[in-house]
């Protein structure tokens, strides 16, 4: 599972090369998908009009809605001061759950936001996903 956190929502919604690319090949792979976290959509739009519109106009783009465990989930990292409630919900999205099987992966801005153990890519790394 590939997640975008708020900054490589804004990325994308900006035009960033890799990140743009990365969408339009998946759109081709029947089942592949980029997850956005539903928060992390919500603050990408407060931060830059019209940003969630244009990260949602790539078929390959679903949100990973904020349901009632979900909810719960990052209530609680926000609380115990894991981050945003935007970063929380992507690193809610990062973890093992039963709906999601496999290693995810979260592309971001700032890696540092996210504590060890999460799998983040930096989406401004060179060769970032093969792409240079």
């Amino acid at each position: 599972m590939i997640i975008l956190d708020t900054s490589a929502v804004a990325a994308l919604a900006e035009g960033h090369k890799v990140l743009n690319q990365l969408a339009a090949n998946m759109a081709k792979t029947p089942g592949d998908r980029l997850w956005v976290p539903a928060l992390c959509l919500m603050q990408a739009e407060a931060d830059d009009a019209d940003a969630g519109r244009a990260a949602l106009a790539f078929s390959s783009v679903s949100v990973d809605t904020l349901d009632t465990v979900a909810s719960v989930t990052v209530g609680t990292l926000v609380r115990d001061g894991f981050g945003r409630p935007d970063t929380c919900h992507a690193l809610y999205c990062a973890s093992p759950r039963a709906e999601f099987t496999g290693m995810s992966i979260l592309l971001t801005g700032h890696e540092n936001l996210y504590p060890p153990g999460v799998v983040t890519v930096d989406i401004d790394s060179p060769g970032t996903l093969g792409y240079h």
